[in-house]
């Protein structure tokens, strides 16, 4: 039985993982009001995560949640088993992560920190977009209304910033960047694009704890544009890319970043 049961053969169908808050939730939320029908996901059961749902569909949205732990096999292939059931994949979005349980530093972290933070991040997005993209593939196939998809990589600045604190996270999202750059040029020949979004300073539940040392930096012109970024920020960014305007420049990074990237003197 499909997810989505009583939708037409032509409602476009965006999968975001890590969906329940903060950026992810702000990627679904905006492409729900540009009308996909959106499956959000997360390690939580779907009762945990029915609020967020009910707050999704108060504004007309079209959405579920699949329980999803993308460092896991099992979990994987259930996730997409649901997605099947829709009959379309037109937007994957790869945002699920985590942080390192405690920040360590480069000459103390341990082992099961670094694979924690890899299997998560660098295993699970990897598979996520190995799976999405087979997916996707055998839509094509199908001739199926308006069709076009898209997969988006949510990285970090920490893809090329050092924090010496956390180096397995920056590690992490390093991974993503090549993987991003190999989805793409793999997936080229189908027409599929891929693209990476790098966010910054961004005011989540992620950066909570370590508030006010951003707002120092941020105040002091680590950023040109001298504010917090907003989860609603890197959700533009997401937008632009599954536009279908930017589908010529596969591979792409869009910095969500206020200006962080730009090498000042």
């Amino acid at each position: 039985m499909s997810v989505f049961p009583h939708i037409s053969a032509d409602t476009k169908i965006a999968a975001v993982t890590g969906s329940r808050r903060g950026i992810g939730f702000a990627i679904a939320r905006e492409l729900g009001r540009a009308g996909y029908a959106v499956l959000l996901s997360g390690t939580r059961s779907r009762d945990e995560s029915l609020e967020v749902l009910e707050s999704l569909q108060k504004e007309g949205i079209l959405c579920e949640y699949i329980p999803c732990d993308i460092s896991r096999e099992e979990d994987r292939c259930r996730f997409f088993q649901m997605v099947s059931s829709c009959g379309r994949l037109d937007v994957l979005v790869n945002n699920a992560g985590t942080a390192p349980k405690q920040r360590l530093d480069l000459l103390e972290t341990t082992e099961e920190s670094y694979d924690f933070l890899m299997d998560t991040n660098l295993k699970g997005t990897f598979f996520m977009c190995q799976k999405g993209a087979k997916q996707m593939l055998e839509f094509q196939k199908k001739q199926l209304p308006g069709y076009a998809p898209r997969i988006v990589n949510i990285a970090s600045i920490s893809s090329y910033t050092s924090s010496v604190n956390r180096g397995e996270y920056c590690i992490s999202k390093a991974g993503i960047s090549m993987v991003t750059k190999l989805f793409a040029d793999r997936l080229s020949e189908y027409g599929i694009p891929v693209f990476e979004v790098r966010p910054g300073i961004i005011l989540t539940d992620m950066t909570a704890g370590v508030r006010d040392k951003y707002e120092k930096l941020i105040a002091e012109g680590v950023t040109p544009i001298r504010r917090f970024g907003r989860p609603e920020d890197v959700a533009d960014c997401v937008m632009a890319a599954v536009s279908g305007r930017l589908d010529f420049a596969t591979g792409q990074v869009l910095n969500a970043d206020g200006g962080f990237h730009i090498r000042r003197l």
